[in-house]
């Protein structure tokens, strides 16, 4: 499978203490865990340590490629991106509202109501989104986590986006 000499993994004592610690209180998340006992399995100095990445792959329940990778990522790349999970540079799902939207959307706001109204409401405001061409599809919760963002409220009688804290 995997050879366990070619990324052999070597903690002083501090990182191992660190390490027994994560695995021992029970606040770190459960993948940090599970990697920090990887890692101590896989300590060469440890007298219990040194394991193949097969017997450390069947003593936790994980794919000997998984221990590997983590081996292999702890050497390489050091103590913290082995423990702790890659985060994402972009969201699964990219915005609707980007920055030009955005700023269409608070002129909207801005602007005086629809005859017949005293305000926008956040279905009128959806509505006239559409009507623009500005979005093709928009929900009324995206319109109203960006003008929370901009700290605007349609129901509010100023037509100022950004309101005076009193």
């Amino acid at each position: 499978m995997s050879n366990p000499n070619k990324y052999k993994v070597y903690l002083s004592e501090e990182q191992r203490q660190y390490l027994r610690d994560i695995t021992r209180n029970g606040q770190a998340p459960v993948k940090k865990m599970l990697h920090a006992r990887i890692l101590l399995l896989a300590d060469q100095d440890q007298a219990e340590g040194g394991w193949t990445d097969e017997r450390i792959g069947a003593a936790l329940g994980l794919h000997p490629y998984s221990v590997a990778r983590i081996r292999k990522r702890f050497v390489t790349q050091g103590e913290a991106p082995a423990l702790n999970r890659r985060v994402r540079t972009t969201p699964p799902v990219p915005a609707k509202l980007d920055g030009e939207k955005e700023a269409y959307l608070v002129a909207v706001c801005c602007s005086p109501p629809p005859e017949g109204r005293s305000r926008w409401t956040l279905s009128l405001l959806v509505n006239e989104l559409k009507v623009r061409g500005i979005v093709a599809e928009v929900s009324r919760e995206t319109v109203r986590q960006t003008l929370k963002k901009t700290n605007y409220a349609p129901g509010r009688k100023s037509a100022s986006v950004f309101q005076k804290k009193i």
